[in-house]
């Protein structure tokens, strides 16, 4: 906050210094615990980055070709990390969720075409959420697959009972989930040794057209566009400074761009975006990590031989690790699958608010979305093969998240004062474009078998 306005004596005008600003340590504890409490949903978007689809292709990336792509795992995710970045800015700057944006912008034909593919996304990463958390019930318990769904539906039911309303109850579950995740795969990188040598794939290369085509699987199923919309939404109710000047509401987001003439306003939604910005470093960080863990895993484990399924992949794990690296495993798929499809859940309700100011209580979204995977999975298909599936279906939503994203952040008359330099947006078109081609090379790649 802005220091109050002195007399010529130098003493405060409106008299002596409020008792709050204190010496210099407690002001600076005041401003750390208000930075702490900006943080957490960067925690709720990095569950997207280690979803049950990012365990089968991590995996096989690891199997076969060992540490060689642990460079294209660090490179995603530094990209995953910038574009995350930008989402949280524009919640912060329009206290507006990007859904909420193209709405207020846009032609109302686009804005209905881009809610069309919102929901399609939704869905399809619920599907991969539903079944990867089916998959790791019956790994664990033998419970068959469509039981094992619906038992993760309802689990479900209660952690999406604390969003929004306990936003930072929320934040927390997801991320004492995350929290389960690491230590499981750290317990299997210590069992495995699996970081002999890892540090030989940070160089980057590559082994023929069939790594190429691996990496390109994993670069461009990183990005994932139901957590871009989510993440705006997350932060916008960071636009107010404190002590709500701005007027920005939380749960509707009401709210312009940043008004240059409220210094107050304009330095907490300064101070909000350099906080998302610690956030989204240590979420997307520790996600990271988990990633590089399950390939070292795969790598030590398999040693070249791609197991091929995620069933497969925990048969693998107990045989070489033993037991409870194979129980490790399995834990880690089940909260990956409960947070992810949570999180699913909780971003189609924000596409549809945005995009068509409607609301659908979220119980109600979750037995929508629920019934393609226990379709799919009473049908028998093969739980990875529909993970493959789901995969494909993300694929057609990145550009209509990044595009728009990348144009608003842009943008003097949506941000105000925070609009993107040059460079930033340069480098936003430069992933945008990358992203897009990545996943048409890998969605030909599936297409054509």
């Amino acid at each position: 906050m802005l220091d109050s306005p002195r007399g010529r004596d130098g003493t405060p005008a409106g008299g002596p210094a409020p008792a709050v600003l204190g010496p210099p340590g407690p002001r600076r504890a005041a401003r750390l615990t208000a930075l702490a409490r900006l943080c957490g949903p960067a925690f709720v978007v990095s569950v997207a980055y280690i979803d049950p689809g990012n365990f089968a292709t991590n995996m096989s990336g690891g199997a076969r070709y060992g540490h060689m792509l642990l460079w294209v795992i660090a490179g995603a995710n530094v990209m995953a990390m910038f574009v995350q970045a930008l989402s949280a800015k524009l919640g912060i700057a329009t206290g507006r969720s990007l859904p909420q944006v193209c709405r207020d912008r846009l032609p109302r034909p686009l804005t209905l075409l881009l809610w069309t593919q919102g929901e399609l996304v939704a869905v399809a990463t619920d599907l991969a959420e539903f079944i990867g958390g089916a998959l790791a019930l019956n790994l664990l318990f033998g419970l068959p697959l469509l039981p094992a769904a619906a038992l993760v539906a309802a689990v479900s039911f209660a952690l999406l009972g604390l969003a929004p309303r306990g936003r930072h109850r929320f934040e927390a579950v997801i991320g004492a989930m995350l929290a389960v995740v690491l230590v499981c795969f750290a317990y299997q990188v210590l069992d495995s040794g699996s970081l002999s040598g890892a540090a030989a794939g940070l160089v980057p290369r590559l082994a023929g057209p069939e790594s190429l085509l691996l990496a390109t699987g994993i670069i461009g199923a990183t990005v994932m566009p139901h957590v871009i919309y989510l993440h705006s939404a997350l932060t916008r109710h960071q636009a107010s400074p404190p002590g709500g000047a701005s007027g920005v509401s939380g749960v509707s987001g009401v709210s312009g761009a940043v008004d240059p003439a409220d210094p107050a306003g304009l330095a907490g939604r300064r101070t909000a975006v350099r906080a998302s910005r610690a956030d989204i470093t240590l979420a997307l960080g520790v996600a990271g990590l988990v990633n590089m863990a399950m390939l070292t895993v795969a790598a030590a484990t398999f040693d070249g031989g791609d197991p091929g399924s995620l069933t497969a992949v925990h048969a693998g794990i107990g045989a070489a690790l033993g037991p409870v690296a194979a129980l490790a495993f399995a834990l880690a798929l089940l909260a990956s699958g409960l947070a992810s499809s949570s999180v699913g859940t909780y971003a189609g309700q924000i596409i549809m608010e945005g995009f068509l100011r409607r609301r659908v209580p979220l119980t109600v979204r979750r037995l929508v979305t629920i019934a393609p995977a226990m379709a799919i999975l009473a049908a028998g298909v093969d739980p990875t093969d529909a993970l493959v599936l789901s995969q494909v279906a993300l694929s057609f939503g990145i550009p209509f998240a990044l595009v728009p994203l990348v144009a608003f952040t842009a943008s003097r008359r949506v941000m105000g004062p925070l609009v993107n330099g040059r460079l930033t947006t340069a480098l936003g078109a430069a992933v945008t474009c990358a992203v897009t081609v990545l996943n048409g090379v890998l969605l030909a790649q599936v297409l054509t078998g």
